[in-house]
């Protein structure tokens, strides 16, 4: 009797990989950047696909895929006008891969392939015997903390966001995508703005489609332009990007597409402080 082939499985996430998943080739909805690459492989995987982002600055959204190289995990890219970045089911039905690294090439991986063919090539790959090397990605810290200000928090990742956040300023670098589309509490109610990187936008609109959620809830809210500032990376977004999408709430607080994150976070600074002078 033959065993069964190696799984392909579907995750919303690369955080959502877990140890029940060694063996099986991932096909995420994440960004395929370090960060997500590292938390996929870390579960000794067989290959993983991930989402290019919109590729953007520095090649943020596929520089998982050289990292992978490194240990040779067949890692490959779909592109994010083909399917639903924060969807591994959707990417997996509709994506076309847009990069492979070199361990993926080996298996006959390919650009303009489909992700269903591409995961199907990997099946045959080896798992690594080498746990992926350690990463400097990942971080979350408080970037600006002033007496009478929201404090300015650095997350680079949308699941180091925490409910203790309300009432504060949120830079993350993750996408700004639903996962599987679906409506989520990640973002805590009382939050006082917070900001993401639009992924390239991708098809329909899956990398800012939590923009429109936030707005309905009258938050202020935005993305950066994946051009502009590397995604995975929230002190680049802050000191790099430049506003792509914002909420009502946030135009009615002074932003606008075109103007620069830091400037806008001024803005939203002097407003609190004007508040807490006025005793409003």
């Amino acid at each position: 009797m033959t065993n069964p082939p190696n799984p392909i499985v579907t995750v919303s996430s690369c955080s959502n990989a877990t140890a029940a998943h060694a063996g099986a080739v991932i096909v995420s909805g994440s960004y395929g950047g370090k960060y997500n690459a590292f938390n996929s492989a870390k579960w000794g995987i067989r290959g993983v696909i991930m989402n290019d982002a919109g590729i953007g600055a520095d090649n943020a959204g596929i520089a998982g895929l050289p990292y992978l190289d490194s240990i040779g995990l067949p890692a490959a890219t779909a592109a994010a006008n083909s399917c639903h970045i924060g969807d591994g089911e959707h990417t997996l039905a509709h994506g076309t891969i847009s990069h492979v690294n070199r361990a993926a090439a080996a298996l006959g991986c390919a650009p303009g392939q489909t992700v269903r063919a591409c995961a199907a090539l990997m099946q045959a790959g080896e798992v690594p015997r080498s746990a992926p090397p350690p990463i400097t990605e990942g971080n979350r810290f408080v970037l600006r903390e002033v007496p009478g200000e929201p404090r300015v928090i650095c997350a680079d990742s949308v699941g180091m966001v925490r409910p203790e956040d309300t009432g504060q300023i949120v830079i993350t670098a993750s996408h700004a995508a639903l996962p599987g589309g679906r409506p989520d509490s990640i973002i805590p109610p009382g939050i006082f703005a917070v900001f993401f990187s639009d992924a390239g936008v991708g098809m329909d609109g899956a990398g800012i489609a939590r923009i429109p959620h936030l707005d309905s809830l009258g938050v202020i809210a935005g993305t950066t332009a994946a051009d502009s500032a590397p995604i995975g990376d929230a002190r680049a977004l802050y000191e790099r990007g430049i506003l792509s999408h914002v909420t009502g709430a946030a135009v009615s607080a002074g932003g606008a597409a075109g103007m620069t994150l830091m400037r806008f976070i001024d803005i939203l600074l002097a407003a609190a402080r004007a508040k807490q002078r006025d005793g409003k």
